[in-house]
């Protein structure tokens, strides 16, 4: 394994995503998983167990360190630094052990706390506090929203907050991961059952368990098989690829791909948005406010989570802000030192 890493880094990747990074060792006397109580065969046989001797064994830590030591020895040498991203599914207390201790371990486990996150503010906030809190000395921060497990988050949380979502995402302190498609809005995409490929979904016919739908080809063009291949795909595309394609949306004013880029532009713009200080705002109802810092630079990310508007009250420097970027078209400064965030809407405002 060790001497794969090295072939590869030799050749020049950047890095290395690890694959269910807490399954690599097994306990030593393989003891039998106990059941699991809450168990419904609605679940699937993959949650019949807990899998307590199987998963996130203390040995791993040292085969995670081990590879981060591969890894930096490259930049040691000058001869450019490396990534390790750790896909790693559980609770914050145990995920964050994967940093590393005595000794680095990845640079980033996958924090996936948004995926399966109740879309409430109140809850958001608390999450996204806890995280922060949480976070080791030097540990730097990452959010997932989506990924090829998990229903899309246009089917989730349908079109109008899945463009909410895209700005909550670029604008959290850490680094963001991008599903892709997501930045076209694509939902799940209806599998016939005579075009299922993923191996759960063939064992386990009849439990909506099967990860195809979120797994269909990026549709890129208007032309045959959305200029994605010109044989058949491996699985049906997206019923609307005409129009939902990056071809015809990269060219729409207004389109979620158009929002993404801009906020990808923000980023790359504004310190206070790559790499700076977070700090959660008092707001209520469905709002969900934070501050971005950097140096003398200031932002308010102000994001309405419901389908009614509201007005947030902004704090006193504030009072100067004007609007940088709306999910919906263009912000509305009150003028009372409140902003007005319409149904589904995100706002960046800066105060330079």
């Amino acid at each position: 394994m060790y001497d794969v890493m090295r072939f590869w880094f030799d050749r020049g990747v950047d890095g290395f995503r690890i694959d269910v990074l807490w399954h690599m060792v097994k306990a030593a006397d393989f003891l039998d998983n106990p059941p699991n109580p809450t168990y419904q065969p609605a679940m699937g046989d993959m949650l019949r167990v807990l899998q307590l001797h199987s998963t996130d064994q203390p040995e791993v830590h040292g085969i995670a360190a081990d590879m981060r030591a591969i890894a930096d020895n490259y930049g040691a040498k000058g001869r450019g630094e490396r990534v390790l991203i750790g896909e790693i599914y559980l609770p914050v207390d145990r995920l964050l052990r994967y940093y590393g201790r005595e000794r680095a371990e990845v640079h980033l486990p996958f924090n996936f706390q948004l995926v399966d996150a109740s879309w409430e503010a109140r809850s958001l906030a608390t999450l996204i506090a806890n995280y922060e809190a949480a976070l080791p000395p030097g540990g730097w921060p990452n959010w997932v929203l989506g990924n090829h497990d998990r229903p899309r988050v246009a089917a989730k949380r349908g079109q109008a907050q899945a463009r909410v979502a895209a700005m909550l995402l670029l604008t959290l302190r850490g680094t963001p991961t991008l599903y892709y498609g997501d930045e076209l809005g694509l939902s799940d995409v209806a599998i016939p059952p005579a075009q299922v490929q993923d191996p759960r979904g063939l064992r386990e016919p009849g439990l909506a368990l099967g990860r195809d739908p979120v797994r269909t080809p990026m549709p890129w063009d208007g032309s045959e098989n959305a200029g994605f291949t010109t044989a058949r795909p491996w699985l049906p595309l997206n019923a609307d690829w005409p129009t939902r394609n990056v071809a015809r949306m990269a060219e729409e004013r207004h389109s979620i791909l158009t929002l993404y880029r801009r906020l990808l532009d923000a980023r790359r713009a504004h310190l206070a948005l790559s790499i700076g200080d977070f700090g959660l705002l008092d707001a209520e109802g469905d709002v969900l406010a934070y501050e971005r810092r950097h140096g003398a630079e200031r932002l308010i990310v102000a994001l309405n989570l419901g389908g009614r508007s509201h007005r947030l009250e902004l704090p006193d420097w504030a009072s100067d802000c004007r609007p940088l970027l709306s999910t919906v078209a263009d912000a509305a400064l009150a003028g009372d030192g409140t902003l007005l965030l319409r149904a589904d809407e995100g706002v960046i405002l800066t105060a330079d």
